[in-house]
């Protein structure tokens, strides 16, 4: 039996069943973003090599935005980091950051946000939009005790500058010194920084 489509890609097996329709999608985002970047990769596309159709996407995911940000690494672990003791989540968000930048900067949303912005300015502020809005709702379940609503707002925003800055400077453009900067180096200015924009 040939499970091979003419295409030399494997054959699509129709589900019937929501979660295995979510985790086809999935994995073919992943396979997507990961091959053609954010800019260019368009829904179609996906339903086509997840065996689905374009609107049964839509329903599992509202955007583009928010099928990648469902799809890629690096988002999946922001529940995780934010999770614990307020006072110490800034050295948690600088150190899950720099380590994931050093294990695969390359399928980063962020790497992928700043190079979005060099050939689709729209896309990236669309998907820069949806980045903020979870960052926001999740740092807002640990941090609304202490911060008030709106200038929580102010902070997150300015945290995640500060993290598209380094992303750009050391993981794409690779300029000195935050180039040559040792991880845990890094990760310690990180965290002062990010320290003096959360509670500061």
């Amino acid at each position: 039996m040939n499970d091979q489509e003419p295409s030399g890609e494997p054959r699509r097996r129709h589900r019937r069943d929501p979660e295995g329709h979510r985790a086809a999608i999935l994995e073919a985002a992943r396979h997507t973003f990961a091959e053609r970047g954010y800019a260019r990769t368009t829904l179609r596309e996906i339903a086509r090599r997840a065996g689905v159709t374009h609107g049964l996407i839509s329903r599992h995911f509202s955007s583009k935005e928010r099928l990648f940000l469902a799809a890629v690494p690096g988002n999946r672990d922001l529940e995780q980091v934010a999770a614990g003791d307020p006072a110490t989540l800034p050295e948690r968000i600088a150190h899950g950051f720099v380590q994931r930048m050093e294990t695969d900067a390359v399928n980063d949303p962020l790497v992928a946000l700043v190079r979005s912005a060099a050939s689709d300015e729209r896309a990236a502020a669309h998907l820069l939009v949806a980045m903020q809005e979870r960052s926001l709702t999740v740092y807002r379940s640990v941090l609304s005790p202490n911060v008030p609503g709106d200038d929580l707002d102010t902070r997150v925003a300015l945290l995640g500058a500060q993290l598209i800055g380094v992303t750009f400077s050391r993981y794409i453009a690779r300029t000195e010194p935050l180039a040559s900067m040792s991880p845990d180096e890094l990760t310690a200015h990180l965290t002062r920084t990010l320290r003096h924009i959360l509670f500061d």
